[in-house]
């Protein structure tokens, strides 16, 4: 039986480690763990079975690897786990086997890499590249001449007069006054997410890096909202009024349908679209009809679109808490990850990673030494982390 998912409060289990462990490998310890958890948490139940649910359709192997590359991340695999300390975790072959795939099981068991080892120092040249963390900012949300701020994710519901509803994991639920006939501007710095419910029901998910402006209520004959940064959309249809999306270089304008749009300065921007139907356009330009599974990738020197093909799935895992790449320049899941876990990273022009690719899936842990490890493992690169640095390089 599919279940219907009306929220994202399961994705809090998929990132957590206990869980996943629990899935994958299952133990008494864990399984009395769980029990008592629900017991304690019946109103979760729900959730945990939501998660359970998706958790079947993360495949740990989809994508192809090189023979190669499979047997060099067996053999990290394998020093990593003779370093591992912990005597309740007892690994099957086929579960290491499976890893050597998807660096799903580096995230789940928190396998520290042996790149953090002593003799492991990154080599001092154009060869590496180096990151830090920065401080974390809050999510802003501006309505009228008022503005306020939320150190968590957050979730707001309009209902199309004065008032819009904020959910967070770790505040109540509240309610603040909004200008009715102002546009309200959200603001989501990396390293955060949110969702918006939309005064019409469309449900806007935004990733970190992202701001987005938009009206208390839809008036007229159009619906009409502004983004910079990256979105997953669910658009509620109404035949009477249009859904554009603008950007900086281009509208999209929708008839009913599922799509993600990323806009990042410096980085591609393209649309993808998962379901229904969208056109695009952008200045002095032909209108483009994009159909589903296809994306479109703007190119800002000519204004023209390229489309191509793709599993849309890969593009909006972000969503679901985990990355997925195949055959990424590891510069572009840098970036990712970069904005995701509020990093800055450092690409200057000596860095030389050209040709360098990663392929396998990240589960988005909170973590940092974990998603480190299994990009790590996936990309043929070695970490190493010294407080709020990490140094990034070949190997």
């Amino acid at each position: 039986m599919s279940l219907k998912i009306n929220n994202d409060r399961f994705i809090r289990f998929m990132k957590n480690e206990k869980f996943i462990e629990w899935k994958l490998l299952p133990t008494d310890e864990l399984n009395e763990y769980w029990n008592e958890y629900l017991q304690l948490h019946p109103d979760e139940a729900a959730d945990v079975q939501l998660a359970e649910e998706h958790f079947k359709h993360v495949n740990l192997a989809p994508l192809k690897v090189s023979s190669e590359k499979k047997q060099r991340a067996f053999l990290r695999l394998e020093r990593s786990l003779a370093a591992y300390s912990r005597k309740r975790i007892i690994l099957r072959f086929s579960y290491i086997a499976a890893a050597c795939v998807a660096v799903l099981v580096l995230s789940m068991l928190n396998i520290q890499n042996n790149v953090n080892s002593p003799e492991d120092k990154p080599v001092a040249s154009s060869g590496y590249i180096v990151g830090r963390e920065l401080e974390s900012e809050d999510i802003l949300f501006i309505t009228g001449n008022r503005s306020n701020s939320f150190q968590n994710d957050i979730e707001i519901q309009l209902d199309g007069n004065t008032a819009a509803q904020i959910k967070s994991e770790n505040m109540k639920e509240a309610q603040i006054s909004i200008e009715q006939n102002a546009m309200n501007v959200l603001i989501v710095p990396y390293g955060k997410r949110s969702k918006v419910t939309l005064s019409d029901g469309t449900q806007v998910w935004l990733n970190s890096g992202t701001t987005m402006e938009f009206p208390s209520d839809f008036k007229g004959n159009k619906r009409e909202i502004y983004l910079s940064g990256e979105m997953y959309i669910e658009v509620a249809p109404d035949k009477n009024k249009s859904f554009f999306v603008h950007t900086s270089g281009y509208d999209v304008k929708v008839y009913g349908t599922k799509f993600n749009v990323s806009t990042y300065p410096g980085s591609i921007s393209s649309v993808v679209l998962v379901e229904g139907s969208v056109s695009l356009q952008s200045a002095d330009k032909q209108e483009l009809f994009l159909s589903s599974n296809k994306q479109a990738i703007y190119s800002e020197e000519t204004g023209d679109f390229d489309t191509r093909e793709v599993d849309v799935h890969s593009f909006i895992s972000w969503k679901k808490g985990y990355l997925t790449f195949e055959n990424t320049p590891v510069i572009e899941a840098l970036k990712q990850i970069e904005r995701y876990y509020n990093l800055s990273f450092n690409f200057g022009d000596d860095v030389s990673f050209q040709g360098l690719t990663c392929t396998g899936k990240i589960i988005l842990s909170e973590n940092l030494d974990n998603v480190m490890t299994a990009l790590s493992l996936i990309s043929d690169t070695k970490y190493k982390r010294e407080d709020k640095q990490i140094y990034i390089y070949k190997e």
